[in-house]
Order: structure tokens, then C-alpha cells, then sequence
């Protein structure tokens, strides 16, 4: 079994900032990529940032330039820097994994459990 276990949210202020942990576990052969998406109530769920195994990045463009992704290879973690947090960015952060296990070795997509980020005065 392979598991995204997130950490990191909370409450904060408007203009603070946050950072986000999220650790792949389990049976893993190799891990394609991971990232963030974030869903507040009554909205999609979107792609917040992503990084892919050569190192690639890509981020939504309502961020404007206010979080930075980065990941350690050996500990299996990817972790989201979040600046200037905005009201707006208040949703539930959910852990995204392209992840190959043992067996079957074929890539599968798995998500973590979210950890809360909410953002207000």
C-alpha cells in the first residue's frame, strides 16, 4: 500500500506564510511526480503545483509567484511554500502522487487524507 501523509496547515493571518509536508510511503518502485491541488467548498479541485521527476515544475497562475514546490528525493517528500497567503487561499491542500509501486509496476495516481489552510484575520 502506498500512502501521501500531509502536514503543515493551520490558520494564519493574511500577508504570513506556511509550509506544507507532505510523505509518500509503502511499496514504492519509483515516484513520477508529486504535488498540491487544493479544493475550498463548492469549488473544483485544482492544481495548486506539481513537480515531476526530472525536476520540472509547473504551478497554477492565480499563485502569482507566492508558492514555491520542492521535493527530497531521499526522504520521498514534497513540500509547498506558501507567501503572501491570501484569503482566497483558504481550502483543504491535498498531497498529489504519480507513484509506481513494486507491483504492478505500472504508475497509479494517489492523494493524501488534505490538511486544512485557512487563511483570515
Amino acid at each position: 500500500q502506498v500512502q501521501l501523509v500531509e502536514s503543515g496547515g493551520g490558520l494564519v493571518q493574511p500577508g504570513e506564510s506556511l509550509r506544507l509536508s507532505c510523505a509518500a510511503s509503502g511499496s514504492i518502485f519509483s515516484i513520477n511526480a508529486m504535488g498540491w491541488y487544493r479544493q475550498a467548498p463548492g469549488k473544483q479541485r485544482e492544481l495548486v503545483a506539481i513537480i515531476r521527476k526530472d525536476g520540472d515544475t509547473e504551478y497554477a497562475d492565480s499563485l502569482e509567484g507566492r508558492f514555491t514546490i520542492s521535493r527530497d528525493y531521499d526522504k520521498k517528500s514534497v513540500y509547498l511554500q506558501m507567501n503572501s497567503l491570501k484569503p482566497e487561499d483558504t481550502a483543504a491542500y491535498y498531497c498529489y502522487g504519480a507513484i509506481v509501486r513494486r507491483f504492478p509496476r505500472y504508475e497509479s495516481i494517489y492523494w493524501g487524507q488534505g490538511t486544512q489552510v485557512t487563511v483570515a484575520s
